[in-house]
Order: C-alpha cells, then sequence, then structure tokens
C-alpha cells in the first residue's frame, strides 16, 4: 500500500495531478500560465490517453501534472504513473476530467506493484494521496490483489503444493476459520482419485486443501481454485515454450485464496467453503498414462486421452465435492487451455455459467468495476466430442472445435445429480506477470465476484441468493 497514502491538510506537500483529454485540453491550456501553455506546445503534448506532461512554477519547481486519459477507462487511467513521474507525494486535482476518483486511485496502485522478492526494486512508485475513507475502501482491495501476483509470481520450486497449504493455513489463522487438507495416498482413502491420478509423480505430494468459515444459517458458498503448481504436460510432454510459464497455472487457486480472504475480511454472510486440489502435473515412472481410465469421486469413468488436459480432472473431485455440500453458489477459478486466449485476447476472462441470472449479475458487476468479464456458452451438444469407446467420457477429445466449451462439460457430466438444481460458475484466473502501464491495472477478476458477492448477500441475504438459483 506504499503507492497509496492519507492525504491530511497541512501535512506534506503534494503534487496535483489533473487528468484530461482531447475535448477539455483547450479548457485546460486556459487555467495555465503563458509559459506553460508554450512548454506544452513545444514538447507536442496532446492529453492523448497514457501521456503526461510535468509543468513547474517561474522557479523551475514541479508544481503539477498534466496526464492524457480516456475517461471510459478510470482503473488503467494513471497506471502507467507510478513508476513513471518523479518519486513524490501527488493528489487528484479537483479539476480532473474522471469522474471516479477511487477507481483511479486503485489503479494507480495496481500499477505501482512491483515483485520484489528475488532482486531488489529499480526504485520506489510515487505516491498518491487520497482520503481517509477511500485508502479504507482500497487497502484490501490491493493487498488482495497483490497478493495473487506475489502467488504467481514465485518459482514453483518455493510455490508447490504444500507452500499454497500454507498460504490458506495462513489465511485461516487470520479469520479464525477452519482448515483441513487431505494429503497424498489419503486422497484415495477419502475418495479424490483425479487429484490423485494427477499429482502422484510429483516428488511433491498432490492435496486438496478445505478452508471453511461463516455462520451455519448462512447461504452456503463454495469457491475453487485450479492449483496445479507446475505443469509439464505429464507423459504428454509440453513444448519448451509450452512449459516455459508453467509455475503459474495455479493461478485459479491464488485468485480463489485472495476472493476467500476479502470475503472474510469484508464479514459477508455467507457459509464459505474454500477448495484448492494442490498438484504438479509431472514425470515419473508412475506417471498417469494416455488410455488410462480413472473413476472420478462422483462414479464416472474418464479416459485419460490426454495427460496434458489434467485441469479439468483435479476439478472435477473438487467440484462434486463442493456441490454434495449442496450450496447455493459454487464458483470456481482456472487456467484451463489457450483456447480462451485465442478467442478473447489476454485482457477479457471467458465466464461459463449454468444460470444466466448469475451470469447476467457478474457481467454487470465486471462492467461496474471496469474488469469485464465475457461469457461462453456451456452447449451440451459438444459432450460427445468427449465419446470414449470403453468409457464414460475421455478428458479430451481429437476436435480442436469450440475451444473451451467442451471441455467445460466434463464438469456438468462429472457431477449431474449433485449439482442439479445449483449454480455453477467457472470462470478462468487469468494470471499477469507483473508489469507497469494498462495491462498491470487490470485484469483482476475477483473484483466483479467481489462486488457481486456483497450485492447478493443484502439484509435479506437467502431472499437475494435464492433468487439466483436455476
Amino acid at each position: 500500500m506504499s503507492a497509496l497514502i492519507e492525504r491530511q491538510s497541512g501535512a506534506r506537500h503534494s503534487i496535483a495531478i489533473e487528468t484530461t483529454d482531447a475535448a477539455h485540453y483547450a479548457a485546460t491550456r486556459r487555467r495555465l500560465s503563458a509559459a506553460q501553455r508554450r512548454w506544452l506546445s513545444d514538447s507536442g503534448f496532446a492529453a492523448t490517453a497514457g501521456s503526461f506532461a510535468l509543468l513547474s512554477d517561474p522557479a523551475g519547481k514541479l508544481v503539477r501534472v498534466l496526464a492524457g486519459v480516456d475517461p471510459r477507462d478510470p482503473l488503467s487511467a494513471l497506471a502507467a504513473l507510478p513508476c513513471s513521474l518523479p518519486e513524490a507525494n501527488y493528489h487528484l486535482a479537483a479539476e480532473s476530467v474522471l469522474t471516479d476518483p477511487a477507481l483511479a486511485a486503485l489503479g494507480w496502485a495496481l500499477g505501482a506493484y512491483q515483485f520484489n522478492r528475488y532482486r531488489q526494486p529499480k526504485r520506489a512508485p510515487a505516491r498518491l494521496a487520497v482520503t481517509a475513507a477511500e485508502l479504507q475502501q482500497l487497502a484490501p482491495l490491493v493487498e488482495a490483489t497483490a497478493q495473487v501476483r506475489d502467488l504467481v509470481n514465485t518459482p514453483t520450486e518455493e510455490m508447490g503444493p504444500r507452500h499454497l497449504a500454507d498460504a490458506i493455513k495462513q489465511l485461516g489463522k487470520t479469520h479464525k476459520a477452519k482448515v483441513r487438507e487431505w494429503v497424498g495416498d489419503d486422497l484415495l482413502k477419502a475418495n479424490f482419485p483425479t487429484i490423485h491420478a494427477v499429482g502422484r509423480a510429483s516428488h511433491r505430494a498432490p492435496r486438496l486443501i478445505e478452508l471453511s468459515w461463516g455462520k451455519a444459517d448462512d447461504p452456503k458458498l463454495v469457491v475453487i481454485g485450479k492449483g496445479v503448481c507446475f505443469d509439464t504436460g505429464g507423459l504428454d510432454l509440453k513444448s519448451s515454450d509450452g512449459m516455459r510459464w508453467m509455475k503459474k497455472d495455479m493461478g485459479g487457486a491464488a485468485h480463489a485464496i485472495a476472493l476467500a480472504g476479502l470475503i472474510m475480511q469484508a464479514k459477508l454472510p455467507v457459509r464459505l467453503t474454500l477448495l484448492v486440489p494442490a498438484v504438479e502435473n509431472s514425470v515419473a515412472g508412475n506417471a498417469m498414462r494416455p488410455g488410462e481410465v480413472i473413476t472420478t469421486r462422483a462414479g464416472h469413468t474418464v479416459e485419460i486421452d490426454n495427460t496434458d488436459a489434467e485441469g479439468r480432472l483435479v476439478l472435477c473431485d473438487a467440484l462434486a465435492y463442493g456441490a454434495e455440500q449442496q450450496p447455493e453458489l459454487m464458483v470456481d477459478f482456472a487456467t484451463l487451455t489457450g483456447a480462451a486466449r485465442v478467442a478473447l485476447g489476454p485482457d477479457l476472462p471467458a465466464l461459463f455459467a449454468n444460470d444466466d441470472g448469475i451470469a447476467a449479475a457478474l457481467l454487470a458487476a465486471g462492467r461496474t468495476v471496469n474488469d469485464p468479464l465475457w461469457q461462453l456458452p456451456l452447449w451440451r451438444p459438444y459432450r460427445r466430442m468427449l465419446d470414449s469407446y470403453l468409457a464414460d467420457f475421455a478428458n479430451a477429445g481429437a476436435s480442436r472445435h469450440a475451444g473451451r466449451s467442451p471441455r467445460r462439460c466434463i464438469w456438468n457430466a462429472a457431477c449431474p445429480t449433485a449439482c442439479h438444481g445449483r449454480s455453477w460458475t467457472p470462470l478462468p484466473g487469468t494470471t499477469p506477470i507483473a508489469r507497469a502501464g494498462r495491462a498491470a491495472a487490470k485484469r483482476w477478476v475477483c473484483a466483479p465476484y467481489l462486488r457481486f458477492c456483497k450485492a447478493a448477500t443484502c439484509a435479506d441475504a437467502r431472499r437475494a441468493w435464492g433468487c439466483f438459483i436455476a
């Protein structure tokens, strides 16, 4: 939170940042001195989004910053400035064209993120002064986002299944939640066979971690995150390029952990269960093989068509277990296949839902916080693309058509009885490596979910949740 400070009258001097755009630039110039206007003309500043200009007083002291912005995208408006402006204290000027200063300040803080575990930071970020109310509102979001990024950026050597479990245990300790886990062969005893099958080849035992929190009479919410700490592809080995960034395959778990922390910190009236199946998909003599058949927790047989389609396997057992708890809503985050990125690019996460009301509420929440989602179909006829000649279905198929949709059909098929009448919303956990600028302020998809959870757990929580049940 060092990039945001509380603004106090009569305290440290801060420099005004005035945001403007092409439509308001002429009015902005009229408020400036002749020397400042001449400087802007000579420097070619035109108030285009992402540009900025430093303005000094007659003594040469920096007194104002003009920042070109797109008012339609307040979250990204200031994202590049913390590591571009001289290190100092700043505040948003009253004349700014941005109508949501809190959202702009959030973008500033997210853009200031740096991952410095293994090297010294190149510089300290500039600081933005905000009101005490804004600081209190933004601090949890900024800290949770940093947690997501830190977990994803940490190399697998120090972010394996046990480390994910440690993060959840720390979360439980902070919020007085109950945490338990099934490790190694205990997964088989507890009937989590697909989680065990994917992770058994690693020298670090697979596990399922469960966190429980909340009052017994509050509506039940299950949050699930895919925790594949590294994905070699298994015996269907990935290429070097395909394996390079597979430390981020636990990004869904990182999002789920951070969202669970936000829900507990906000004391939302829900009975929360967090589930993280944590594994490494490795190569060894006991690795699962193409052509094997595994019986899932729900009693379905799955033929292993491709060992690199492991995420849907670890999640299907977690989803079945979550559905057994009969939640009002079940949400999962996962990095699954590149098909969604091919279709939607890196900044727009795909959303799947079996309840159109839930989907509409989430899409609206995403638009409100400038973190949009895009709904893709759960088209049941594509289920036949996963037909197997010897099992109930396969974990992948020969067809490359329809990208994610057939893969998501596995989960609908994996626990149809337990999920009947329940709302389920899977969403890929997009996991950016730290970077400055526009993209650094975006792509933390817990924000729409937190806003949605707050809206759906208002005074009459049961009725509000009930209206979203399919």
